[in-house]
């Protein structure tokens, strides 16, 4: 429970990017109230490899940032990645931020059937 509400928390102020005491008391009660999803818990295996991901994420996203900037990518495309069997939600709503997160790729869908559809920029044309 109190890591549902941490998390949540951490959310809001990365959203608003406001540490005020009304700000903290609006996303307490906003954490609070948020409906709770009862799904199986994610294993410790699974928390370790996203966090894995976390870091590693940061740098590429700066990176691909400048490739952006300083040379054109003129090219895109739209390819299908599969989800990781039995993930839970949290970890498919932390898949695809991770994927989004970096300048290049977008989730645009996720299906029931396993599949995240991702926008990507290239420079090349393969």
């Amino acid at each position: 429970m109190i890591g549902h509400v941490l998390v949540r928390l951490i959310l809001w102020f990365l959203l608003t990017a406001d540490f005020s005491a009304a700000n903290v008391v609006i996303g307490l009660c906003i954490a609070f109230l948020l409906p709770r999803s009862y799904t199986a818990p994610e294993t410790l295996r699974e928390w370790l490899r996203s966090l894995k991901r976390i870091i590693t994420v940061i740098p590429v996203a700066y990176q691909e940032a400048f490739e952006i900037m300083f040379r054109p990518h003129r090219h895109e495309d739209m390819v299908r990645e599969r989800v990781p069997a039995q993930r839970s939600p949290r970890m498919i709503f932390l898949d695809i931020f991770l994927i989004t997160f970096t300048p290049k790729t977008i989730v645009t869908k996720h299906d029931e059937e396993g599949w995240y559809e991702v926008h990507r920029v290239r420079r090349d044309a393969s």
